[in-house]
């Protein structure tokens, strides 16, 4: 755990770091196929859920120097963090998941990107940040343009999902285009 992480709070989401005692909630979300297969994974691939899944997403998250567990009504739903963060060239990826299908759509997820992406600006005085999603996954394009970010490009057939190939669109942000609300 990064002890210099923040807690970020919004309107309907708080980021906090992840504990573990959040194994019991990751378990209970368990691994929805729909939303995996937004994250370009053949969902009939991966072997079921288990308890020992979620300690490890536990654990990866409290490894991480710079992940939140995203919590909303006082559970954990998901997870958000900047990856690859280089700080001379001021820059980093961002990634974000929510595991429970039924919260997609409400604004969860652009709530905590913004709040991810405040305190990569604002705080640790980043310049850009990407990300990368599956052409096919238009609520998280539109999640991440609401942000500010823009396509930058498309890496073609970068995942074999459900017999056919699929594509990657690139998109970036820099921090004259943040847009917090």
């Amino acid at each position: 755990m990064n002890d210099d992480l923040p807690v970020l709070r919004g309107a309907l989401v708080t980021l906090r770091w992840a504990r573990h005692t959040d194994v019991d909630a990751r378990f209970a979300l368990g691994r929805d196929p729909g939303i995996i297969e937004m994250y370009g994974v053949d969902p009939q691939a991966l072997p079921p859920f288990t308890r020992a899944a979620a300690e490890a997403w536990v654990q990866r998250l409290l490894d991480h120097p710079c992940a939140w567990v995203i919590e909303y009504e006082g559970s954990p739903i998901g997870e958000a963090r900047l990856d690859n963060i280089d700080r001379e060239e001021r820059r980093a990826s961002f990634a974000i998941g929510i595991a429970d299908a039924a919260l997609l759509g409400k604004g969860l997820g652009t709530e905590a990107a913004r709040l991810v992406l405040a305190q990569a600006f604002d705080t640790l005085n980043l310049h850009r940040i990407s990300v990368r999603v599956m052409a096919h996954n238009h609520r998280a394009i539109r999640s991440y343009e609401k942000c500010g970010f823009r396509v930058e490009g498309r890496e073609r057939e970068t995942v074999f999902l459900s017999g056919e190939w699929m594509d990657d669109v690139i998109m970036g942000l820099l921090d004259r285009e943040f847009v917090r609300a």
